[in-house]
């Protein structure tokens, strides 16, 4: 897809960080947009500012997690906009740290649900459409560098962009054939209230095994407030599109990253190659200090709650 003008694009966490983002970037380029978020506050921030600009934003509250209301959103682009999305952009998503071996049901039902499910639910009710409309398309779906790999502190979120990434690949075949491209975006991090997610958790998902509190999104605001910001990501999503690239890295130095990561799985082939991630692992935890919090600081961000009485920092930083 090169030319943007008059399509109609739905963005998933469209009223905030790298959603709002998009949301400006492809409503600049000329899309009748639909941001869909589950917060009133930031969506009311976001239309305050798209009626500024006069710009053809509609607005849907909308909880991803829920089919029936995912299926009523959809219904309501083409009331608005006479069609389903030509470009559709899967960015919601949240996230929580701790250990592995600390995590819950619970932890893992919410970011699967809302990272992974999410995005199946966009797939499975807008592809369709998509199709049946006949006029091409394209899919973004925003996943994480860290769904190329495994972290012992970010278990339930590493694993669900793995996944995020291999369905988008399969998309990407499966939707040639109509038109459709696809491209996975894999940011590190990004200037984003990603952080603040512990506060849409659902009270029926609210039992974890973290450390979860103020002070640990406050340290998560420090850290994302150095993110990488959500226009410019934007912009270089807008160009993977354009060139119809399927994964698109936005971060410096993503080719020595890359090959990195590819001997990291070369090396987990064989006994020595284990041997020396291992190694390589224990002196990246030396050049930490020592620190057992998968951030280190006093903020217990990282930790595991008091009650997860199994959970061994001391020993996890001797590995």
């Amino acid at each position: 897809m090169k030319d943007f003008a008059g399509k109609v694009a739905f963005i998933t966490g469209g009223a905030s960080g790298a959603g709002l983002g998009q949301a400006k970037v492809f409503s600049e380029a000329g899309c009748k947009v639909v941001i869909a978020d589950t917060r009133q506050a930031h969506i009311d921030q976001a239309m305050a500012y798209f009626k500024q600009k006069k710009a053809p934003v509609h607005a849907i509250k909308l909880d991803l997690t829920d089919r029936k209301a995912y299926v009523a959103a959809a219904d309501e682009v083409e009331k608005v906009f006479g069609s389903p999305p030509q470009l559709l952009i899967n960015t919601a998503g949240v996230n929580t740290f701790g250990p592995a071996e600390a995590s819950t049901f619970e932890d893992y039902d919410w970011v699967l649900g809302v990272n992974l499910g999410g995005v199946i639910n966009g797939m499975v009710i807008f592809v369709p459409r998509m199709i049946k409309a006949g006029k091409g398309g394209h899919i973004g779906t925003v996943s994480s560098w860290g769904g190329f790999m495994g972290f012992a502190g970010d278990a339930p979120y590493s694993c669900s962009k793995a996944a995020v990434n291999n369905l988008m690949e399969s998309y990407y075949l499966a939707l040639k054939p109509y038109g459709i491209g696809v491209s996975v975006l894999c940011p590190t991090n990004i200037n984003s209230n990603i952080g603040e997610a512990v506060y849409t958790r659902p009270k029926n998902l609210a039992n974890t095994g973290y450390n979860a509190n103020e002070n640990t999104v406050n340290a998560l605001r420090a850290i994302h407030a150095q993110g990488m910001d959500p226009v410019e990501l934007a912009k270089i999503l807008k160009k993977g599109i354009e060139e119809e690239q399927l994964y698109v890295l936005p971060f410096p130095g993503w080719e020595q990253a890359w090959k990195e990561n590819i001997q990291r799985l070369t090396d987990f082939t064989t006994a020595e190659g284990t041997r020396r991630q291992d190694e390589l692992a224990r002196k990246r935890a030396a050049e930490r200090g020592g620190q057992t919090g998968m951030f280190g600081g006093d903020s217990g961000l990282g930790k595991a709650k008091a009650d997860r009485t199994w959970v061994q920092e001391s020993a996890r930083a001797k590995k």
